[in-house]
């Protein structure tokens, strides 16, 4: 049973019948999935939702998809677990990892919203997906295509990182290198789109893929005993995980779902070379002027971000701040995750954790409160970032004098100096 009566436009509050349109025609503004909230209220619960599948689609009926899915039946519900090695770095009692870079099929949040974009794609009868990705999205959108049998368009920057980009090439899509930063790119596609019957997911698909990223908040809700966190830091390219986080909570406030009322605040996580929705934020601007993108987090990398002024007001709704960090502390950030808890991230969760450590210092955060960190992706993708600052291996000859020469001699001489 479906609880979506159809879509509405977030600024004027027209109401839209469930199709493959994403812009309000009356005031241009953006549409989102309406709701029967008096519905769900009625079928909802915690044990329903606990019965149901280890996957976002145990969310189904907060959803918007009219049957039952069929995409991404796998994706979601990431591991949870509390980071007590990082904890004590950061001087902090209660720490959390929201932990996506352990996702399934493609290891970012993006399996998310694709499973959701590419199910309503299906009932909508599209046989063709496409989408403007800075890389994690041309992953997931590639590989869950490959899975389903559609026909796949991917369009990204032509300088992406090379991992993203075999990561993407392997599914066998049409990849479509476009030279220019991610804002060209997805203006290009928005002409395609109007051009081409396929099913773009962060264009004209954007109204029910964006409530993919619900599911997040949902799980660390639900993960954390049914209760929001102090405190979420989130990192923001486009802002829709970090407004779609917010509505999650809401959500399931408003469903009765919590054990107590909705305390988190929310913080935007940017880089320095790439941080509009922050510098808003941090100025408590009412505009958010586009930047050209400069950093090495690519996957942060959007100058004119289309949620962004929802995730400014998201942030400042919740009481939370905004955080700007430079590619050295991001580069210290993924090192620190590693090193700590185990877990390897891309750029964008070093942007994360590297913002929470400026929250911290700033009082923003304090010791005694309870912080998840929303860590989006797999280090892995974005190697290069790390490479010169993780030092080489110890080459020595096949014989145990070797060994003892150059790896416990130097070891031992470091042992004396800590």
């Amino acid at each position: 049973m479906s609880y979506v009566k159809g879509l509405k436009c977030r600024e004027c509050g027209r109401l839209y019948p469930k199709e493959a349109i994403y812009v309000c025609e009356y005031c241009f503004g953006s549409l989102e999935a309406d709701y029967d909230y008096d519905n769900i209220r009625k079928n909802i619960s915690r044990e329903k939702i606990a019965k149901g599948p280890r996957s976002l689609w145990r969310y189904r009926d907060l959803l918007p998809i009219d049957g039952e899915p069929t995409v991404g039946l796998s994706s979601g519900f990431t591991p949870f677990f509390r980071a007590k090695n990082l904890a004590k770095k950061l001087g902090l009692d209660e720490l959390y990892i929201k932990d996506d870079a352990a996702s399934h099929l493609t290891w970012s949040f993006k399996d998310r919203v694709v499973s959701v974009a590419l199910s309503k794609a299906r009932e909508f009868g599209f046989d063709t997906v496409a989408c403007a990705s800075t890389g994690n999205l041309a992953n997931s959108v590639a590989a869950h295509a490959a899975q389903a049998g559609f026909k796949c368009f991917i369009f990204i920057p032509s300088d992406l990182e090379v991992a993203k980009i075999i990561g993407t090439l392997v599914y066998a899509p049409k990849l479509v290198a476009v030279k220019g930063n991610y804002d060209d790119v997805n203006r290009l596609c928005a002409e395609i789109a109007a051009r081409y019957k396929w099913a773009f997911v962060n264009i004209n698909i954007r109204p029910y893929y964006a409530e993919g990223s619900k599911t997040f908040g949902f799980e660390i809700a639900e993960q954390l005993g049914w209760k929001t966190p102090d405190h979420v830091v989130i990192p923001a390219a486009s802002g829709s995980l970090l407004t779609k986080i917010w509505k999650s909570f809401q959500e399931f406030e408003k469903l009765g779902l919590l054990n107590e009322k909705v305390k988190s605040k929310l913080h935007c996580a940017q880089p320095l070379g790439c941080s509009p929705i922050a510098r808003a934020i941090l100025e408590k601007s009412e505009v958010i002027r586009p930047e050209k993108p400069n950093t090495i987090a690519k996957s942060l990398a959007i100058g004119n971000p289309a949620d962004g002024y929802y995730a400014r007001d998201a942030v400042f709704q919740s009481g939370g701040w905004a955080a700007q960090v430079t590619d050295n502390e991001v580069i210290e950030g993924i090192k620190l995750l590693a090193e700590t808890e185990g877990v390897f991230t891309e750029t964008a969760g070093g942007v994360t954790l590297a913002a929470a450590q400026k929250l911290i210092q700033q009082g923003k955060i304090k010791r005694n409160e309870s912080v998840v960190l929303a860590i989006t992706g797999n280090g892995l993708k974005t190697q290069e970032a790390i490479q010169k600052s993780v030092g080489e291996p110890t080459v020595i000859e096949p014989n145990v004098s070797s060994f003892e020469e150059r790896v416990m001699g130097s070891y031992n001489k470091a042992k004396v100096k800590t």
